[in-house]
């Protein structure tokens, strides 16, 4: 626009006559090439990020780590750009400089610490030419140093310097299952080619979904449910001559952005509750709450970056013999992990609290702080001892689970033999002790006979942490429909829980059996009754879902499938701390 013909008052008022002033476009970080010394980035990738409704945000390359993190957190996707070749050294090979073009250090190192990190926050990710390639080395695939070199035999042509950069030049097929034949409705497509390298293998997680006639790789996808694509051709170029056959791939990165932008959004207003996971069971191997954990699925850094404000830890007590000696070493047990738990946080204490008490919560998250709350696991804890239920609860222990895989003096467990009948004499003081002190009673893993028996003996509400729908998956730790509607009409919740064995009855569970569990017992219980329990750390994960990290998954899968807000609260947390405060609210000590 020329200066005569720009009139800024006018501009800026016409930016102002209605609130708010427009709708929220999600922001796409798009990697910046870097040559003769200056960042750079060509017009098209930025103008297909807008024309597809996105807000362009250019990173730079620079080394900074922490503004890296930083720059994350206010992006809702990555767009990675073509450039340079990738050192090969990435990928443990000596390079070959007959084969190699030029490769650009000040890249390199960014870029793919970039991709780790934005995968660890589950952001929706698109790489272009050299950006399918980053993708490839990030997580351990490989690509040729030169593809011709590398496959052995004459290949198709895949530079047309000559030709115009928005001319197709050649097509590429799709896989028939692929996202990439979903976004563009078929099966092969007309593309542009600027590359003399392209992947050689896929790492784990991903599968080639477009080739060329010549076999090269031309598009890669995550299949473990991460909104990741890669494409060797440059779609961006398209644009600049007013072509819009490559806004289908933008639009869906722009589409997963903004799901992950409104996520991202709810998750700052609510507070999210995982009611279950077994993580101090790796407290022997060395577990560090503030340290990102190679094997472990839940500590601060996965819970910062799956938005997940709660968790509750369990001191897991695996069931054995009930003699004096092994009951009191059971006891012991729960004391140890219950104050491991407690000295894992005071040695974070500048970012995390240890907290029993639902009305804390709001002020903690609005201090910034990530909760940790204490539950046990199997009540072979407390030996024959109820003085250890007021002493657990004094100690801010908020639930019990009152049995584990094995018959125990309070109860018989679904994975046991019957031996009381449901509850023992024992195990109805339990009950009214339990429900005395405000301690939450727990009854995943309990059999049928004794969930019936204590629905019926509880003075108030109780839950299930980690359970998940016998109607989907006939595993005797499931709940059957009448349990699922009897716990509801008590006033009680089911937390859905990602064990695989219990989502499905073979093979690894995605996050779509976890939905459909999840549905199945909102369907039956109705929205204010059921919640989640991951179970992580204790064989809890599904692809798609594999660690607190990748919480926000469900989130944006609960508002594609269209619940609202205030339901999708309730899921997170709402429904179980409105148990908890009600139990806590009976309490007669």
């Amino acid at each position: 626009m020329y200066p005569e013909k720009f009139n800024l008052d006018g501009e800026y008022r016409s930016l102002h006559e209605t609130y708010p002033m427009a709708q929220p476009r999600p922001v796409i970080g798009i990697t910046a090439n870097f040559r003769d010394g200056n960042a750079a980035l060509a017009e098209a990738y930025y103008l297909s990020v807008l024309e597809a409704g996105g807000t362009p945000l250019i990173i730079p390359p620079y080394a900074c780590r922490e503004a890296l993190v930083e720059t994350l957190r206010h992006i809702d996707a990555l767009l990675l750009t073509g450039g340079a070749d990738i050192d090969p050294r990435y990928m443990g090979e000596e390079p070959d400089y007959t084969l190699l073009h030029s490769i650009n250090p000040k890249r390199d190192e960014q870029e793919l610490l970039l991709v780790r990190l934005a995968d660890d926050r589950a952001l929706p990710i698109l790489g272009i030419c050299r950006g399918v390639q980053t993708i490839a080395v990030a997580f351990g695939g490989k690509v040729f140093q030169d593809q011709g070199a590398g496959m052995g035999r004459e290949l198709m042509v895949h530079d047309q310097e000559p030709v115009d950069r928005h001319v197709a030049t050649h097509d590429v097929l799709f896989a028939g299952d692929s996202l990439l034949s979903a976004i563009f409705g078929r099966d092969r497509l007309a593309v542009n080619t600027f590359h003399h390298q392209s992947v050689s293998t896929a790492p784990e997680g991903f599968a080639v979904t477009a080739t060329a006639p010549d076999g090269v790789v031309e598009g890669m996808e995550a299949v473990d449910g991460r909104s990741i694509i890669g494409v060797q051709w440059h779609p961006e170029s398209f644009i600049m001559n007013r072509d819009r056959c490559m806004m289908p791939l933008f639009s869906w990165l722009v589409g997963e952005a903004r799901l992950y932008r409104r996520a991202k959004e709810l998750h700052s207003r609510i507070i999210s509750v995982d009611s279950h996971c077994d993580t101090p069971m790796l407290f022997g191997q060395g577990y560090r709450l503030g340290q990102r954990s190679e094997t472990a699925l839940v500590d601060l850094h996965k819970m910062d970056e799956g938005a997940l404000d709660v968790v509750t830890m369990v001191a897991y007590i695996p069931q054995g013999e009930r003699d004096a000696d092994s009951l009191a070493r059971a006891t012991a047990m729960a004391d140890n992990l219950l104050l491991g738990i407690e000295e894992r946080v005071q040695d974070n204490g500048h970012a995390v609290s240890l907290c029993s008490e639902p009305c804390l919560l709001s002020c903690l998250k609005k201090e910034g702080r990530k909760v940790i709350m204490r539950g046990i696991e199997n009540g072979y804890a407390i030996g024959r001892e109820l003085g250890n239920i007021k002493r657990y609860r004094e100690m801010g222990v908020v639930y019990m689970t009152l049995c584990h895989n094995g018959d125990n003096d309070i109860c018989d467990s679904a994975r046991g033999n019957g031996e009381h009948g449901g509850l023992s004499a024992f195990g109805k003081s339990v009950v009214h002790e339990m429900n005395r002190t405000g301690m939450l009673i727990d009854l995943s893993h309990a059999a049928e006979s004794t969930f019936w028996q204590v629905l019926e003996l509880s003075d108030v509400p109780v839950v299930c942490s980690h359970s998940s729908c016998k109607a989907l998956c006939n595993h005797p730790r499931n709940l059957t429909d009448e349990q699922i509607k009897a716990l509801a009409s008590k006033g009680g919740v089911v937390q859905v829980t990602m064990y695989s064995g219990f989502l499905r009855e073979n093979g690894d569970a995605t996050l779509g059996d976890f939905m459909r569990h999840l549905e199945h017992a909102i369907s039956v219980a109705g929205i204010d009754h059921v919640g989640i329990g991951t179970d992580f750390d204790g064989d809890g994960s599904v692809v798609g879902c594999s660690s607190a990290s990748q919480l926000r998954n469900v989130t944006r899968e609960l508002l594609r499938r269209g619940y609202n807000d205030v339901d999708i609260e309730k899921i997170w947390g709402g429904n179980w701390l409105r148990v908890m405060q009600q139990v806590q609210g009976a309490t007669r000590i």
